[in-house]
């Protein structure tokens, strides 16, 4: 597969991310170890609880560096940090029909490159939203972070639309 799949089609296409990802480069990303702390409903505020219990201790071979403020909805691996946060609201690119996504051993993801070289993606269709934050360093690696989070998101967050 030569592209990403578009209209909401989530597929896995390793070989594809992981040339789009380590096209990114290898400039700097904020490398600090901190996280603005989402504010979710109760719903999604227990469903995040269960989501910290269930994630790996190693992330793509790093270890787990929970950033600052310690929270719940909120962990990290490596440092520069992939950090994941729990509880976001929905990204309004979800409503674009050309978005980009993967599926990742079950988990639907939005894609999303940001402005500083890093990567977000954002869980689709489970009840409560969930964003891993890839920075720029790190983006060779492809898709094995989601690989790492995947069964723990699909322990954790039942499949659904999130409120």
């Amino acid at each position: 597969m030569n592209s990403f799949p578009h209209r909401h089609r989530f597929v896995l296409a390793p070989p594809a991310l992981a040339l789009l990802l380590a096209a990114a480069g290898c400039s700097s990303a904020d490398g600090s170890a901190s996280a603005a702390v989402p504010s979710p409903g109760a719903d999604a505020t227990r469903l995040c609880r269960n989501l910290d219990a269930e994630l790996p201790s190693k992330v793509d071979g790093l270890s787990r560096e929970d950033p600052e403020p310690p929270s719940a909805l909120t962990a990290g691996w490596g440092n520069p940090v992939i950090i994941l946060r729990c509880g976001v609201p929905r990204p309004a690119e979800m409503s674009d029909p050309e978005a980009d996504g993967v599926e990742v051993d079950g988990v639907g993801w939005l894609l999303q490159k940001r402005q500083d070289g890093s990567f977000r993606f954002t869980t689709t269709l489970r009840k409560a939203y969930a964003e891993v934050t890839i920075p720029e360093e790190r983006a060779g690696d492809g898709l094995a972070p989601l690989v790492d989070l995947a069964p723990a998101v699909k322990k954790a967050i039942p499949e659904g639309i999130a409120d």
